[in-house]
């Protein structure tokens, strides 16, 4: 059985009428750049984040910028973030002229170890950014601590956690700000490219407005220096749509890690994914760690099971950031993880037959006998 690692069409298959629909009341509205339907998707988004303010984007980058900007990050300042993420998350800190500075990820949640922020602030650190890696929050109890006592922003890299939760609260709801991709894959995905920013602040909403719209604060009226980071109504109207559907979707999900989990449990070789108690994680990527990657994918791709890395190359080591003069063996966990992760097909149409054939494929790559529950 083919098995592919994303599958958008059968994701969209059950509401193209809908989302067809929604799609020709922008057209009739003509309202395209901003508008009515980007007030209503954030006024929803908002409610579902469990916050005062949404105000969408262009796109996830868009976000973590804007988001960055609007709490005074600029050129001499420092912010602290996670080798272990998308290029994304620390290009928004470099297009503010910030620097980005490291520290390494749990071997477990593979999110920030507040443990290593003691060993990075400087007077010059102003702001941290947690990535919630697929699907699951960072430890926000530690993160939060250490910046309150230092008055530092702390800005939630959510694009990866739609409706995650840490200790009860929302992804997006705890820090200064949260940051949202809604690029096509993500849990909640757009029809190209869109993001939001989340925050209680009613002061750092109006300012991320402004700024995504050129600084206007009324029509011809620029306060500053903005850019044109506006939503599209009909992303906002797609969105929409699919926001009834998520919770539905992301409870399909942890179904389908849980089935991984219970069938793929105790195969040598072989390091599953681990959900912290006070979490709930909404299995955006479901990513295991094998010791022979090449062989490992070989052989699955040759049984027809769609698979994929994230991320390969941890960002203090990609050429882009070599200016910061990091070497391998800087942040060792975030290094290990990015040439041991493999991501298997993970979406809500997934069913058991499909997830049995990456079962056994991925039992027989490590020459084991699968044990289905």
């Amino acid at each position: 059985m083919n098995v592919p690692f994303l599958d958008l069409k059968a994701h969209h298959a059950a509401r193209r009428g809908e989302l067809a629909n929604a799609i020709n009341e922008v057209i009739e509205a003509a309202a395209f750049a901003g508008g009515p339907f980007v007030s209503r998707f954030e006024e929803a988004f908002a409610g579902y984040c469990e916050v005062r303010h949404a105000v969408g984007v262009g796109s996830g980058t868009d976000a973590l910028w804007l988001a960055l900007l609007a709490s005074g990050i600029g050129p001499g300042d420092e912010v602290i973030t996670v080798p272990m993420t998308f290029i994304a998350t620390a290009e928004a800190i470099s297009r503010t002229g910030a620097r980005p500075v490291f520290v390494d990820i749990e071997e477990t949640t593979y999110t920030m170890d507040p443990a290593g922020l003691e060993r990075v602030v400087t007077p010059r650190t102003k702001a941290i950014i947690p990535v919630h890696l697929f699907g699951q929050m960072a430890d926000m109890a530690g993160i939060l601590k250490f910046a309150q006592a230092r008055g530092l922003a702390v800005i939630e890299d959510a694009a990866q956690a739609h409706g995650a939760r840490y200790a009860g609260h929302r992804a997006g709801s705890l820090g200064t700000a949260g940051c949202f991709s809604f690029y096509p894959g993500k849990n909640l995905g757009a029809f190209g490219e869109a993001g939001a920013v989340v925050t209680q602040d009613a002061r750092l909403a109006d300012r991320i407005r402004a700024l995504r719209d050129h600084g206007q604060i009324r029509k011809y009226q620029h306060a500053e220096i903005g850019w044109n980071c506006r939503m599209d109504g009909i992303q906002a109207a797609v969105l929409q749509v699919k926001l009834r559907y998520l919770e539905k979707r992301n409870e399909r999900r942890r179904r389908h890690a849980a089935h991984y989990a219970r069938a793929l449990k105790g195969i040598p070789g072989l390091v599953l994914p681990i959900c912290e108690p006070s979490r709930t994680h909404v299995s955006h990527i479901y990513a295991v760690r094998v010791t022979d990657r090449k062989s490992f994918m070989h052989h699955l791709e040759a049984r027809g099971i769609g698979c994929g890395i994230h991320y390969p190359v941890p960002v203090h080591l990609l050429q882009a950031y070599a200016s910061l003069g990091h070497r391998l063996g800087a942040f060792p966990i975030a290094e290990r993880c990015a040439v041991e992760f493999v991501s298997l097909p993970m979406y809500p149409e997934l069913t058991s037959d499909h997830i049995e054939a990456v079962v056994e494929a991925v039992a027989e790559a490590l020459s084991c006998t699968p044990v289905y529950a």
